[in-house]
């Protein structure tokens, strides 16, 4: 991974700070998870070895966190103040919460049980296409494991980010939460956007 982000700088002639999104809780540079990556990276001082690698200053985040702070500051969180809760759908499901426009980091509430199962292995995007759900099939699932989040932290707002935002229309309409719930403006480019941000603060 820290060839590929050192050969990405040295291509580009990047000589600034990096922002590297991960798929795992990241606390102060430190791995702390692996739920869809190799157990290896657990306890990993991540953000040192990229760091070594690029010789460059460089700040390690969740990436749902990453896509968080992007839609927060530039897409349709922008002047929210009460508890926003930003869900990304993919391979699993990342969460970034935000409270009075602060994060509160690796929240990682794709891992809340539904079910007797982690609710990413309900809910996830991969899951509607491996399990060749219908949308309304794969809403319904979406619309519970929402449910949970509400009775839990009462959110003023859900943002649906991840590649799947792109078909919202398919599926957002299908929800029945009284919390409004809207597509990520910045789709899945989120945090790429978030990352840069953060690198630069």
């Amino acid at each position: 991974v820290g060839d590929v982000v050192a050969q990405l700088t040295r291509h580009f002639g990047w000589r600034g700070p990096i922002g590297c999104t991960f798929p795992a809780v990241v606390q102060n540079g430190i791995v702390r998870s692996a739920a869809n990556v190799d157990k290896s990276w657990i306890d990993a001082p991540g953000e040192t070895l990229l760091q070594q690698k690029t010789g460059l200053p460089l700040l390690l985040l969740n990436d749902a966190d990453a896509a968080g702070i992007a839609e927060m500051t530039f897409g349709v969180g922008k002047g929210q103040q009460g508890v926003v809760i930003i869900l990304t759908f993919g391979t699993g499901i990342g969460s970034a919460i935000f409270t009075g426009g602060q994060l509160v980091p690796n929240t990682e509430l794709g891992h809340l049980e539904v079910r007797g199962k982690d609710a990413e292995l309900r809910a996830s995007a991969q899951v509607r296409k491996k399990k060749k759900l219908s949308w309304a099939e794969w809403a319904v699932r979406v619309d519970e494991y929402l449910a949970r989040l509400e009775v839990l932290f009462s959110p003023d707002l859900f943002i649906i980010g991840g590649g799947v935002s792109k078909r919202h229309e398919k599926f957002l309409p299908l929800l029945t939460r009284r919390t409004p719930v809207i597509p990520a403006q910045l789709r899945n480019e989120a945090g790429i956007v978030g990352a840069a941000l953060a690198a630069q603060l």
